[in-house]
Protein backbone atom coordinates (compact mmCIF):
# COMPACT_ATOMS: atom_id res chain seq x y z
CA UNK A 1 0.00 0.00 0.00
CA UNK A 2 1.37 3.39 -0.94
CA UNK A 3 2.17 5.78 1.87
CA UNK A 4 2.16 9.55 1.93
CA UNK A 5 5.97 9.39 1.81
CA UNK A 6 6.06 7.10 -1.25
CA UNK A 7 3.31 8.83 -3.25
CA UNK A 8 4.75 11.65 -5.36
CA UNK A 9 3.08 15.00 -5.07
CA UNK A 10 1.70 16.08 -8.50
CA UNK A 11 3.20 19.49 -7.82
CA UNK A 12 6.67 17.91 -7.87
CA UNK A 13 6.28 16.55 -11.41
CA UNK A 14 7.82 18.40 -14.35
CA UNK A 15 5.05 20.34 -16.08
CA UNK A 16 5.46 18.40 -19.32
CA UNK A 17 4.88 15.12 -17.44
CA UNK A 18 1.72 16.23 -15.65
CA UNK A 19 -1.32 14.84 -17.50
CA UNK A 20 -3.37 17.82 -16.38
CA UNK A 21 -1.36 20.06 -18.68
CA UNK A 22 -1.88 17.65 -21.57
CA UNK A 23 -5.62 17.75 -20.93
CA UNK A 24 -5.59 21.53 -20.74
CA UNK A 25 -3.72 21.78 -24.05
CA UNK A 26 -6.14 19.37 -25.68
CA UNK A 27 -9.18 21.20 -24.32
CA UNK A 28 -7.98 24.47 -25.87
CA UNK A 29 -6.72 23.04 -29.15
CA UNK A 30 -9.85 24.21 -31.00
CA UNK A 31 -8.29 27.68 -31.00
CA UNK A 32 -5.73 26.61 -33.61
CA UNK A 33 -8.30 25.89 -36.35
CA UNK A 34 -10.12 29.07 -35.30
CA UNK A 35 -6.96 31.10 -35.90
CA UNK A 36 -6.27 29.17 -39.11
CA UNK A 37 -9.72 30.00 -40.44
CA UNK A 38 -9.24 33.67 -39.61
CA UNK A 39 -5.98 33.79 -41.56
CA UNK A 40 -7.48 31.91 -44.52
CA UNK A 41 -10.67 33.99 -44.60
CA UNK A 42 -8.73 37.27 -44.48
CA UNK A 43 -6.38 36.16 -47.26
CA UNK A 44 -3.28 36.84 -45.19
CA UNK A 45 -1.07 34.50 -47.22
CA UNK A 46 -1.81 36.30 -50.49
CA UNK A 47 -0.57 39.56 -48.96
CA UNK A 48 2.73 37.96 -47.91
CA UNK A 49 3.56 36.48 -51.32
CA UNK A 50 6.07 39.28 -52.05
CA UNK A 51 7.88 38.83 -48.73
CA UNK A 52 7.66 39.57 -44.98
CA UNK A 53 5.57 42.53 -43.83
CA UNK A 54 5.11 44.34 -40.51
CA UNK A 55 1.88 43.32 -38.85
CA UNK A 56 0.45 46.85 -38.92
CA UNK A 57 1.00 47.07 -42.68
CA UNK A 58 -0.40 43.56 -43.15
CA UNK A 59 -3.48 44.40 -41.08
CA UNK A 60 -4.15 47.43 -43.26
CA UNK A 61 -3.90 45.31 -46.39
CA UNK A 62 -6.37 42.64 -45.18
CA UNK A 63 -8.70 44.94 -43.24
CA UNK A 64 -7.98 43.64 -39.74
CA UNK A 65 -7.20 44.95 -36.27
CA UNK A 66 -3.37 44.97 -35.98
CA UNK A 67 -3.18 43.73 -32.39
CA UNK A 68 -5.64 40.89 -32.86
CA UNK A 69 -4.12 39.85 -36.18
CA UNK A 70 -0.72 39.68 -34.48
CA UNK A 71 -2.12 37.50 -31.72
CA UNK A 72 -3.71 35.05 -34.17
CA UNK A 73 -0.62 34.80 -36.38
CA UNK A 74 1.64 34.45 -33.33
CA UNK A 75 -0.32 31.36 -32.30
CA UNK A 76 -0.20 29.87 -35.80
CA UNK A 77 3.55 30.47 -35.93
CA UNK A 78 3.96 28.04 -33.01
CA UNK A 79 2.73 25.32 -35.41
CA UNK A 80 4.91 26.39 -38.33
CA UNK A 81 2.13 28.29 -40.10
CA UNK A 82 3.61 31.75 -40.74
CA UNK A 83 6.77 32.92 -38.96
CA UNK A 84 7.58 36.11 -37.07
CA UNK A 85 11.08 37.58 -37.26
CA UNK A 86 12.89 39.69 -34.69
CA UNK A 87 11.62 42.88 -36.34
CA UNK A 88 8.00 41.82 -35.82
CA UNK A 89 7.40 41.06 -39.48
CA UNK A 90 5.43 37.99 -40.53
CA UNK A 91 6.46 35.77 -43.42
CA UNK A 92 5.16 32.71 -45.22
CA UNK A 93 6.31 29.21 -44.33
CA UNK A 94 5.85 26.12 -46.56
CA UNK A 95 2.54 25.41 -44.80
CA UNK A 96 1.37 29.02 -45.06
CA UNK A 97 2.22 29.04 -48.80
CA UNK A 98 -0.63 26.55 -49.26
CA UNK A 99 -3.09 29.17 -47.98
CA UNK A 100 -2.40 31.36 -51.02
CA UNK A 101 -5.14 31.45 -53.64
CA UNK A 102 -2.75 31.73 -56.59
CA UNK A 103 -0.72 28.52 -56.17
CA UNK A 104 -1.71 25.29 -57.96
CA UNK A 105 -1.62 23.30 -54.73
CA UNK A 106 -3.69 25.81 -52.72
CA UNK A 107 -5.38 24.27 -49.70
CA UNK A 108 -7.24 27.43 -48.66
CA UNK A 109 -10.63 26.20 -49.90
CA UNK A 110 -10.25 22.97 -47.94
CA UNK A 111 -9.43 24.93 -44.77
CA UNK A 112 -12.48 27.16 -45.23
CA UNK A 113 -14.70 24.12 -45.82
CA UNK A 114 -13.41 22.11 -42.85
CA UNK A 115 -13.78 25.11 -40.53
CA UNK A 116 -17.17 26.17 -41.93
CA UNK A 117 -20.00 26.49 -39.43
CA UNK A 118 -21.64 23.42 -40.98
CA UNK A 119 -18.87 21.39 -39.33
CA UNK A 120 -17.91 23.71 -36.48
CA UNK A 121 -21.31 24.12 -34.85
CA UNK A 122 -22.34 20.44 -34.80
CA UNK A 123 -18.91 19.52 -33.40
CA UNK A 124 -19.69 21.80 -30.46
CA UNK A 125 -22.75 19.65 -29.80
CA UNK A 126 -20.82 16.37 -29.83
CA UNK A 127 -21.77 15.54 -26.25
CA UNK A 128 -25.42 15.56 -27.28
CA UNK A 129 -24.65 13.50 -30.38
CA UNK A 130 -22.84 10.91 -28.26
CA UNK A 131 -25.68 10.91 -25.73
CA UNK A 132 -28.53 10.55 -28.21
CA UNK A 133 -26.86 8.71 -31.09
CA UNK A 134 -28.14 11.38 -33.50
CA UNK A 135 -26.34 14.21 -35.30
CA UNK A 136 -27.47 17.65 -34.17
CA UNK A 137 -27.08 19.12 -37.67
CA UNK A 138 -30.81 19.10 -38.50
CA UNK A 139 -31.65 20.84 -35.22
CA UNK A 140 -29.01 23.52 -35.75
CA UNK A 141 -29.63 24.22 -39.44
CA UNK A 142 -33.23 23.09 -39.92
CA UNK A 143 -32.45 20.63 -42.75
CA UNK A 144 -30.03 17.72 -43.36
CA UNK A 145 -26.46 18.44 -44.46
CA UNK A 146 -26.79 18.01 -48.22
CA UNK A 147 -30.10 19.86 -48.37
CA UNK A 148 -28.46 22.73 -46.49
CA UNK A 149 -25.78 22.99 -49.18
CA UNK A 150 -28.08 22.39 -52.15
CA UNK A 151 -30.43 25.26 -51.31
CA UNK A 152 -27.76 27.99 -51.50
CA UNK A 153 -25.29 28.15 -54.42
CA UNK A 154 -22.77 30.23 -52.46
CA UNK A 155 -22.80 27.76 -49.58
CA UNK A 156 -22.59 24.83 -51.99
CA UNK A 157 -19.52 26.40 -53.58
CA UNK A 158 -17.76 26.35 -50.20
CA UNK A 159 -18.34 22.60 -50.02
CA UNK A 160 -17.47 21.67 -53.60
CA UNK A 161 -14.44 23.97 -53.81
CA UNK A 162 -13.26 22.62 -50.47
CA UNK A 163 -13.70 19.01 -51.56
CA UNK A 164 -11.74 19.71 -54.75
CA UNK A 165 -8.94 21.32 -52.74
CA UNK A 166 -8.92 18.36 -50.36
CA UNK A 167 -8.99 15.75 -53.13
CA UNK A 168 -6.82 17.20 -55.90
CA UNK A 169 -3.47 16.22 -54.28
CA UNK A 170 -4.60 12.63 -53.74
CA UNK A 171 -6.54 11.95 -56.94
CA UNK A 172 -3.51 11.26 -59.20
CA UNK A 173 -2.16 8.77 -56.65
CA UNK A 174 -5.55 7.09 -56.29
CA UNK A 175 -5.90 6.88 -60.08
CA UNK A 176 -2.50 5.20 -60.38
CA UNK A 177 -3.42 2.68 -57.67
CA UNK A 178 -6.57 1.54 -59.51
CA UNK A 179 -6.22 -1.79 -61.29
CA UNK A 180 -8.48 -1.21 -64.32
CA UNK A 181 -9.06 -3.26 -67.48
CA UNK A 182 -7.53 -1.28 -70.38
CA UNK A 183 -10.84 -0.72 -72.18
CA UNK A 184 -13.20 -0.53 -69.18
CA UNK A 185 -16.11 1.84 -68.73
CA UNK A 186 -15.62 3.45 -65.33
CA UNK A 187 -18.62 5.03 -63.62
CA UNK A 188 -17.78 7.56 -60.90
CA UNK A 189 -20.89 7.49 -58.71
CA UNK A 190 -21.36 10.64 -56.64
CA UNK A 191 -18.24 11.98 -58.34
CA UNK A 192 -18.94 15.67 -57.74
CA UNK A 193 -17.08 17.89 -60.17
CA UNK A 194 -15.14 14.95 -61.59
CA UNK A 195 -11.66 15.50 -60.16
CA UNK A 196 -10.99 11.80 -59.62
CA UNK A 197 -12.45 10.73 -62.97
CA UNK A 198 -10.33 13.39 -64.66
CA UNK A 199 -7.17 11.79 -63.29
CA UNK A 200 -8.44 8.27 -64.04
CA UNK A 201 -8.89 9.21 -67.70
CA UNK A 202 -5.48 10.85 -67.81
CA UNK A 203 -3.78 7.87 -66.17
CA UNK A 204 -5.63 5.13 -68.07
CA UNK A 205 -5.91 6.35 -71.69
CA UNK A 206 -7.93 3.34 -72.88
CA UNK A 207 -10.84 3.64 -70.46
CA UNK A 208 -14.11 5.48 -70.90
CA UNK A 209 -15.62 7.49 -68.03
CA UNK A 210 -19.11 8.35 -66.83
CA UNK A 211 -19.54 11.04 -64.17
CA UNK A 212 -22.75 10.48 -62.22
CA UNK A 213 -24.15 12.94 -59.69
CA UNK A 214 -27.10 15.24 -59.15
CA UNK A 215 -27.68 17.69 -62.02
CA UNK A 216 -27.01 20.81 -59.94
CA UNK A 217 -23.62 19.36 -58.94
CA UNK A 218 -22.66 18.38 -62.49
CA UNK A 219 -23.04 21.95 -63.68
CA UNK A 220 -19.60 22.60 -62.21
CA UNK A 221 -17.86 19.52 -63.64
CA UNK A 222 -14.24 19.77 -64.82
CA UNK A 223 -14.05 17.05 -67.46
CA UNK A 224 -13.81 19.69 -70.16
CA UNK A 225 -10.18 20.13 -69.05
CA UNK A 226 -9.47 17.06 -71.22
CA UNK A 227 -10.13 19.17 -74.30
CA UNK A 228 -11.26 17.26 -77.39
CA UNK A 229 -11.16 13.92 -75.56
CA UNK A 230 -14.59 12.33 -76.10
CA UNK A 231 -14.15 9.37 -73.74
CA UNK A 232 -16.41 10.83 -71.09
CA UNK A 233 -20.01 11.79 -70.45
CA UNK A 234 -21.95 13.21 -67.53
CA UNK A 235 -25.19 11.64 -66.34
CA UNK A 236 -27.50 13.28 -63.83
CA UNK A 237 -29.38 11.24 -61.28
CA UNK A 238 -29.71 10.03 -57.71
CA UNK A 239 -27.53 7.17 -56.47
CA UNK A 240 -30.29 6.13 -54.09
CA UNK A 241 -32.40 5.33 -57.17
CA UNK A 242 -30.00 3.92 -59.78
CA UNK A 243 -26.46 3.92 -61.16
CA UNK A 244 -25.39 3.94 -64.83
CA UNK A 245 -24.02 0.65 -66.20
CA UNK A 246 -20.27 0.12 -66.45
CA UNK A 247 -17.48 -2.39 -65.96
CA UNK A 248 -16.15 -0.66 -62.85
CA UNK A 249 -18.00 1.58 -60.41
CA UNK A 250 -16.06 4.07 -58.28
CA UNK A 251 -17.33 5.52 -55.01
CA UNK A 252 -14.93 8.02 -53.45
CA UNK A 253 -15.85 9.55 -50.11
CA UNK A 254 -19.51 8.64 -50.63
CA UNK A 255 -20.30 5.77 -48.27
CA UNK A 256 -18.80 7.49 -45.24
CA UNK A 257 -21.51 10.15 -45.53
CA UNK A 258 -24.27 7.62 -44.84
CA UNK A 259 -25.46 5.05 -42.33
CA UNK A 260 -25.44 1.35 -43.23
CA UNK A 261 -28.98 1.22 -44.59
CA UNK A 262 -28.42 4.13 -46.97
CA UNK A 263 -25.06 2.64 -48.00
CA UNK A 264 -26.80 -0.63 -48.82
CA UNK A 265 -29.18 1.16 -51.17
CA UNK A 266 -26.22 2.75 -52.95
CA UNK A 267 -24.17 -0.44 -53.10
CA UNK A 268 -27.06 -2.55 -54.39
CA UNK A 269 -27.57 -0.15 -57.28
CA UNK A 270 -23.83 -0.26 -57.97
CA UNK A 271 -23.88 -4.07 -57.90
CA UNK A 272 -26.70 -4.09 -60.47
CA UNK A 273 -24.77 -1.61 -62.61
CA UNK A 274 -21.79 -3.94 -63.19
CA UNK A 275 -21.66 -7.35 -64.91
CA UNK A 276 -20.72 -10.48 -63.01
CA UNK A 277 -17.13 -9.85 -64.06
CA UNK A 278 -17.25 -6.22 -62.88
CA UNK A 279 -16.02 -4.53 -59.74
CA UNK A 280 -17.11 -1.92 -57.24
CA UNK A 281 -14.20 0.14 -55.91
CA UNK A 282 -14.79 2.13 -52.74
CA UNK A 283 -12.14 4.79 -52.08
CA UNK A 284 -12.21 5.75 -48.43
CA UNK A 285 -10.21 5.75 -45.23
CA UNK A 286 -10.08 2.32 -43.63
CA UNK A 287 -9.86 2.61 -39.85
CA UNK A 288 -7.13 0.36 -38.41
CA UNK A 289 -7.44 -1.47 -35.08
CA UNK A 290 -5.55 -0.45 -31.96
CA UNK A 291 -4.83 2.78 -30.12
CA UNK A 292 -2.42 4.42 -32.55
CA UNK A 293 -3.41 7.80 -34.00
CA UNK A 294 -5.01 7.64 -37.44
CA UNK A 295 -6.65 10.36 -39.58
CA UNK A 296 -9.66 8.11 -40.13
CA UNK A 297 -10.44 8.21 -36.43
CA UNK A 298 -10.52 12.01 -36.57
CA UNK A 299 -12.66 12.21 -39.71
CA UNK A 300 -15.01 9.68 -38.14
CA UNK A 301 -16.08 12.24 -35.54
CA UNK A 302 -16.63 14.83 -38.27
CA UNK A 303 -19.00 12.37 -39.95
CA UNK A 304 -20.67 11.63 -36.64
CA UNK A 305 -21.31 15.28 -35.84
CA UNK A 306 -22.52 16.61 -39.22
CA UNK A 307 -23.67 13.53 -41.16
CA UNK A 308 -25.34 10.20 -40.47
CA UNK A 309 -22.31 8.26 -41.71
CA UNK A 310 -19.04 6.91 -40.36
CA UNK A 311 -15.57 5.74 -41.26
CA UNK A 312 -15.34 1.95 -41.31
CA UNK A 313 -12.90 -0.85 -40.61
CA UNK A 314 -12.07 -3.56 -43.13
CA UNK A 315 -14.40 -5.96 -41.31
CA UNK A 316 -17.24 -3.42 -41.40
CA UNK A 317 -16.75 -2.90 -45.14
CA UNK A 318 -16.77 -6.66 -45.62
CA UNK A 319 -20.06 -7.05 -43.75
CA UNK A 320 -21.62 -4.16 -45.70
CA UNK A 321 -20.49 -5.61 -49.02
CA UNK A 322 -21.89 -9.04 -48.17
CA UNK A 323 -25.34 -7.58 -47.55
CA UNK A 324 -25.15 -5.93 -51.01
CA UNK A 325 -24.27 -9.21 -52.81
CA UNK A 326 -20.62 -8.22 -53.07
CA UNK A 327 -17.49 -9.95 -51.79
CA UNK A 328 -14.57 -7.91 -50.46
CA UNK A 329 -11.46 -9.18 -52.24
CA UNK A 330 -8.69 -6.80 -51.23
CA UNK A 331 -7.79 -3.41 -49.81
CA UNK A 332 -5.22 -1.53 -51.87
CA UNK A 333 -3.04 1.27 -50.48
CA UNK A 334 -2.82 4.45 -52.56
CA UNK A 335 0.00 6.39 -50.94
CA UNK A 336 -2.62 8.75 -49.47
CA UNK A 337 -4.94 8.55 -46.50
CA UNK A 338 -7.41 6.78 -48.78
CA UNK A 339 -7.49 3.05 -49.59
CA UNK A 340 -9.26 1.23 -52.40
CA UNK A 341 -11.68 -1.35 -51.01
CA UNK A 342 -12.46 -3.75 -53.86
CA UNK A 343 -15.71 -5.67 -54.11
CA UNK A 344 -16.75 -8.20 -56.75
CA UNK A 345 -20.18 -9.75 -57.33
CA UNK A 346 -20.72 -12.61 -54.90
CA UNK A 347 -21.81 -16.10 -55.91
Amino acid sequence: MATAESTPDPADRPAEADPRFALMDLAMSYLFPAALRAAAALGVADHLAAGPRPVAELAGAVGADPLNLHRALRLLATRGIFAEDDAGRFALTPAAELLRTDVPSSFRAAVLMLTDQSFWRPAGELDETVRTGTSQFDRLFGVPFFEHFARDPATAAVFHDGMASLSDPENPLVARALDLPPDATVVDVGGGHGGLLLDVLRTHPGVRGVLFDQPHVLRGHRLGELGADHRWEVVGGDFFTAAPPGDVVLLKRVLHDWDDEHCLRILRHCRRAVPDSGRVLVVEAVVPPGNDPDPGKVIDLLMMSSFTGRERTRAEFGALFARADLRLTRVLPTGTRMSVVEGVPAG
